[in-house]
């Protein structure tokens, strides 16, 4: 790892009343900062990511190693989440489910939908005799 990758700097985030202040190397960069992460993997040095607001100032200026974040792609944990489900099952769940049938065309499909809604957020209720 080259030199560069090395340098770490000084970091202090305080948060009061949910306003954090943060500065890197004495400089406060709250104003620019819309969210930050703090990981901190065991044995190494703990690793701060700083998400940008749209309030970008005119001018900015100092040495700063610059990573792009990219937001997760949700395609694969979608993909893993809907091979786990059992069809037969989701098929029941939907059919029991008297609150989410309306008569309208597709309910059977608009039920299955709003159930893998349901679970995806962890709520698994499965009818009776399932």
């Amino acid at each position: 790892m080259s030199e560069q990758a090395e340098t770490l700097h000084r970091v202090r985030i305080v948060t009061l009343m949910g306003q954090p202040t943060v500065e890197i190397d004495g400089v406060d960069v709250a104003s620019l900062i819309g969210a930050y992460h703090v990981r901190h993997d065991a044995g190494q040095h703990p690793q701060v990511i700083l998400e940008v607001s749209g309030r970008w100032p005119t001018e900015l200026e100092g040495l700063a190693r610059v990573v792009v974040g990219v937001p997760p792609d949700p395609g694969p944990a979608a993909a893993m989440f809907l091979q786990a489900i059992d069809a037969r099952q989701l098929e029941q769940a939907a059919l029991a489910r008297f609150d989410l049938m309306d008569g309208q065309s597709h309910e059977l499909t608009r039920a299955m939908l709003r159930l893998l809604g349901e679970w995806a957020n962890g709520q698994w209720a499965v009818p009776e005799g399932s």
